[in-house]
């Protein structure tokens, strides 16, 4: 799957996102090593430490379904009375959680304002020195 496919997935998923108290809407498409594509959108709580990000929902869903190997993620975002999207980075809580599960090296983040007009990070250059299970190790 290419990146342009990839981020109209997160398009669509950004449709679904559930922000009444931010008007930030993100959408997220989690791409697993054999092909699966996982969707993901932003769900608040109104107590807002609730609230779930479009990344560790997509992610959440593979997981729950056995994925464990993953390729990449495109993330989409913007406040909903906005006209036009701007680079959406993860957040430090996702960007932890792509680090249990992704490798830092080759792990894609593609962050687009469109299907045509995007950047890509490795989580290694978004997330350097992270906290891993390696760390826990004896």
């Amino acid at each position: 799957m290419d990146k342009s496919e990839l981020l109209k997935l997160a398009f669509d998923a950004q449709k679904r996102s559930y922000a009444p108290y931010s008007d930030f809407q993100v959408g997220a498409a989690l791409l697993c090593k054999d092909g699966t594509v996982y969707q993901g959108c932003n769900i608040e709580n109104a107590s807002l430490g609730a609230t779930n990000c479009a990344e560790r929902t997509a992610i959440f869903k593979a997981v729950y379904d056995g994925k464990r190997e993953f390729q990449a993620i495109a993330v989409v975002g913007k406040k909903n009375s906005e006209t036009e999207f701007e680079l959406c980075a993860p957040c430090g809580i996702c960007r932890q959680v792509m680090a249990e599960f992704c490798d830092p090296g080759t792990f894609e983040i593609i962050l687009g304002k469109n299907t045509e007009d995007y950047r890509v990070f490795t989580l290694e250059e978004i997330l350097p020195l992270s906290f891993t299970g390696k760390d826990l190790a004896d």
